[in-house]
């Protein structure tokens, strides 16, 4: 069955008056907990409470209990065990977000959750180190950010439209003012919690205090196995050492560590190298994250590795991880592509890209469409410093601003956002592409090297011709300088 037969019989199952309403009902609030009534419904299942104050939570009780059976028989798996899928509140807002979708947005490819998983808030502007490549020029001038009222009220703006997973970057997150305090309160919501840092500031104390707070994440950039290189990248000698005993640290406090490493012409050569300090490390996840020229990483195009180079790293990780040598992802959308593509002919097939990995003994295509690769303003967004919202940490479009517009009416209604969402309005290879519901293609690239975030992504082995443009057109500028 295809992923556009799988649309239209939900479609043809969720688009009547019926089940709308159904959906209507279960994600109302309940006046007590301020939780969608699907999210209490969930949370006394798996708590086995039987009291219940309102005859709406006895009956979102009875359709939740249900409909998890039934889809446990289709699955073949007990109910106990489908109803452990729900016992962390993250995963309850992530079902209430995917029924929100539905009702707001439909069934479609690739699929729009009712709210962002993902918010990557870029806490601070503040930073210690200066990278090259920093899409957000980190450290320079003087730039306004949200209060500390402000910053408040703009995670409670998040945690009411049902925002599953905040990630906190910079900067470097951890010189942000409250930064601590902000982690506790989103976890006292139920949202999960992230950090992107650059590692250097996280002593024992430190991964002690992240822990405590609530934190259960921390991906921490890491670019080349020898200590100069890593260290000419982010603009600071000697801090190879410290991000490294950052990792150390976290690893010991116990919680998931990812280690980040943006792949340019300078580090390509280490990657082996490089992946088995990840193995020696003991860390939870390699990211290899796709280098976008903007922000200080305008000044350093050149060092943008190719299609060809990027396709042959790809397959590498895909390598890894079906060997189980290391779990490997990459913020390349293109990875969903390859993965399927290296694994087809095993039995256990492979969907893997930046915010997970699935294995599957069946046709995964269908369910890859829905995931559908690039989640700029579709599946994420970025919130800035001072409160900008963007599609992406990498894509500096402001779309609106947190504290003076209506976020839930930005998310369904802001003309970026939908046509980010229209794979059918990609240009060129992009629009034709038989992957393009599963990838997509990096809007982020297409937006920084074309200026059209609908152009397609120069960094696939599909669209040499454009990669090869970009080349003619460097050569042509170097001549005239």
């Amino acid at each position: 069955m295809s992923s556009v037969d799988i649309a239209k019989i939900l479609s043809t199952y969720l688009n009547n008056s019926i089940s709308r309403a159904g959906l209507r009902f279960l994600l109302r609030r309940d006046k007590s907990s301020k939780k969608t009534l699907v999210e209490k419904a969930l949370e006394d299942l798996v708590e086995g409470k039987s009291e219940y104050k309102s005859i709406s939570s006895r009956v979102a009780k009875f359709i939740i209990k249900t409909t998890i059976k039934r889809a446990a028989k289709v699955f073949g798996i007990s109910y106990e065990d489908a109803l452990k899928t729900f016992e962390l509140p993250y995963a309850r807002r992530a079902l209430s977000s995917v029924m929100k979708g539905i009702l707001d947005f439909g069934v479609r490819r690739p699929f729009v959750p009712g709210a962002p998983f993902l918010v990557v808030w870029d806490y601070t502007y503040r930073c210690n180190l200066r990278c090259k490549h920093c899409y957000i020029a980190a450290g320079a001038g003087n730039r306004p950010e949200m209060g500390m009222d402000e910053r408040r009220k703009a995670l409670d703006i998040l945690a009411d439209a049902g925002v599953v997973i905040i990630a906190f970057s910079g900067g470097e997150p951890l010189l942000g003012p409250g930064i601590f305090n902000m982690i506790e309160r989103a976890n006292d919501y139920g949202i999960y919690t992230a950090m992107a840092t650059n590692g250097t500031l996280i002593n024992k104390e430190v991964s002690q205090k992240l822990v405590k707070a609530g934190l259960q994440y921390v991906q921490i950039s890491l670019d080349a196995p020898i200590p100069q290189v890593h260290d000419e990248f982010r603009g600071i000698p000697g801090v190879w050492e410290k991000t490294v005993r950052g990792i150390k640290n976290a690893r010991e406090a116990g919680l998931y560590v990812e280690i980040s490493m943006t792949i340019t012409k300078m580090n390509y050569d280490l990657i082996p190298q490089m992946l088995e300090l990840a193995k020696e490390l003991c860390v939870d996840l390699f990211m290899h994250y796709n280098f976008i020229p903007t922000g200080r990483g305008k000044e350093i195009v050149e060092l943008d590795i190719s299609p060809q180079e990027r396709e042959e790293l790809l397959k590498m990780l895909v390598k890894v991880t079906v060997n189980k040598e290391l779990q490997a992802a990459s913020t390349a959308p293109q990875f969903a592509r390859v993965s399927l593509q290296q694994t087809s002919t095993r039995n256990e097939k492979l969907l893997a890209g930046h915010f997970y990995r699935y294995t599957f003994d069946s046709n995964v295509e269908p369910i890859a469409e829905f995931i559908g690769g690039c989640g700029a303003g579709r599946a994420y967004i970025a919130l800035e410093p001072s409160g900008d919202i963007q599609p992406c940490v990498f894509m500096p479009i402001k779309v609106g601003n947190i504290l003076r517009d209506d976020f839930e009416d930005l998310w369904r209604n802001n003309k970026v956002f939908r046509e980010l969402r229209d794979r059918d309005l990609l240009e060129g290879n992009c629009g034709n592409c038989p992957f393009k519901y599963i990838c997509g293609g990096c809007r982020a690239r297409a937006y920084a090297y074309f200026g059209d975030y609908l152009a397609p992504d120069p960094g696939c082995i599909y669209n040499i011709e454009w990669w090869n443009r970009i080349i003619s057109r460097t050569i042509e500028v170097s001549k005239e300088a």
